[in-house]
C-alpha cells in the first residue's frame, strides 16, 4: 500500500472562486495526486454552456485520478418531488463517477433537516443506487448541522441503514469541532471508514456558519495531526486524504500558490508519521 503522501486529493471547494479548468490545473501542478469533485463543479460548467461530456473531457485531460465525486447536498432529508430530483442527480453522479474511473460517492446532510429515521431510509436507498453502479457512498457529518452533527450520530444512521455500500466520510475539521478530534475515532471499525477529508481548525470560538468557511491549511490551527494520521495508519486506511479547506482568505490568493502550499504543508506533517 502506498504512503499517505502519495494519496493526497485536492477538494475543489478549497479553490471555490476559481474556474474548474484553473482549479484542475492548480491541483495537477501543485503536487496533488488526485481530485475530489463536487456536483456544483458540474452545474457551474452547465451554466456556462458546457455539456456533461465536455466536463468529463475537461477532467480526463488532467490525467489525474478522481478519488471522490460528491452528489448534490440535501438528499439525506429530502422528501417528495425534491427527493425524486435529488435521487435523479445521484444517478447522474454515479454515471459520471464510472466514466471518470471513480468508485466513491460522498453525501453530506446539506442545509435541510429531518429525523434520523428519514436519514436512515434515504441513506439505505442511496446505497441501493450506488451499488447498482458498482460504487460505494460515504456519509459525512457536519458539526454545524441540526441532526447529523457528530461522529456518534453519523454512526447510528450508518448502523441503522445497514447497507454494505454505505460507509463514513471522516473529516478532521468536523471531528475536531465536535469532540472527536485527535484519536477520537479510535473505536470506528476500519472497514466503516470509506474516505477522509482534512483541514485545520482555528483556535477560539467555532464558526456560526452552517457550512463553515474558516478552515485552515494543516498545521495552522489546533488539530492534533500526529494523532490523526497515526490512527489512520494503524487502521490500515487505504483511501485518499482529501484537502477541503474553504476560506475566503485563501480564495483571494493565486490558486496555484494555495495548492502548492497546502500540499507541502500536508507532506511535512505526514513525514512525522511515515
Amino acid at each position: 500500500m502506498s504512503k499517505f503522501a502519495q494519496r493526497l486529493a485536492l477538494h475543489t471547494w478549497s479553490l471555490d472562486t476559481t474556474s474548474l479548468a484553473d482549479a484542475l490545473h492548480a491541483a495537477r501542478e501543485g503536487g496533488w495526486n488526485a481530485l475530489e469533485l463536487r456536483r456544483v463543479d458540474f452545474t457551474r460548467c452547465f451554466e456556462r454552456g458546457m455539456t456533461n461530456d465536455a466536463v468529463l473531457d475537461l477532467v480526463r485531460a488532467t490525467g489525474m485520478k478522481v478519488a471522490v465525486l460528491g452528489t448534490e447536498y440535501g438528499l439525506i432529508f429530502a422528501k417528495g418531488s425534491e427527493s425524486r430530483r435529488l435521487f435523479g442527480v445521484l444517478e447522474e453522479s454515479c454515471r459520471n463517477a464510472r466514466a471518470l474511473g471513480c468508485h466513491m460517492i460522498m453525501i453530506a446532510p446539506g442545509q435541510n433537516s429531518g429525523t434520523p429515521a428519514e436519514a436512515v431510509a434515504n441513506l439505505r436507498a442511496a446505497g441501493d443506487v450506488v451499488a447498482a453502479h458498482g460504487l460505494r457512498i460515504a456519509l459525512e457529518f457536519n458539526s454545524a448541522h441540526d441532526v447529523i452533527n457528530n461522529l456518534a450520530a453519523a454512526r447510528e444512521i450508518l448502523a441503522a441503514a445497514s447497507h454494505p455500500a454505505c460507509g463514513l466520510l471522516l473529516d478532521a475539521y468536523h471531528m475536531e469541532r465536535s469532540g472527536s478530534g485527535g484519536r477520537g475515532f479510535e473505536d470506528v471499525p476500519a472497514e466503516h471508514i470509506f474516505t477522509f477529508q482534512f483541514s485545520d481548525v482555528p483556535h477560539g470560538a467555532p464558526s456560526r456558519e452552517k457550512r463553515p468557511t474558516d478552515r485552515l491549511m494543516p498545521g495552522d490551527g489546533r488539530v492534533r495531526w500526529k494523532d490523526v494520521f497515526e490512527l489512520l495508519a494503524e487502521k490500515g486506511y487505504a483511501g485518499y486524504l482529501s484537502y477541503e479547506a474553504p476560506n475566503p482568505e485563501l480564495w483571494a490568493r493565486p490558486p496555484l500558490d494555495v495548492a502548492r502550499e497546502a500540499a507541502a504543508a500536508t507532506r511535512r506533517l505526514l513525514a512525522q508519521v511515515e
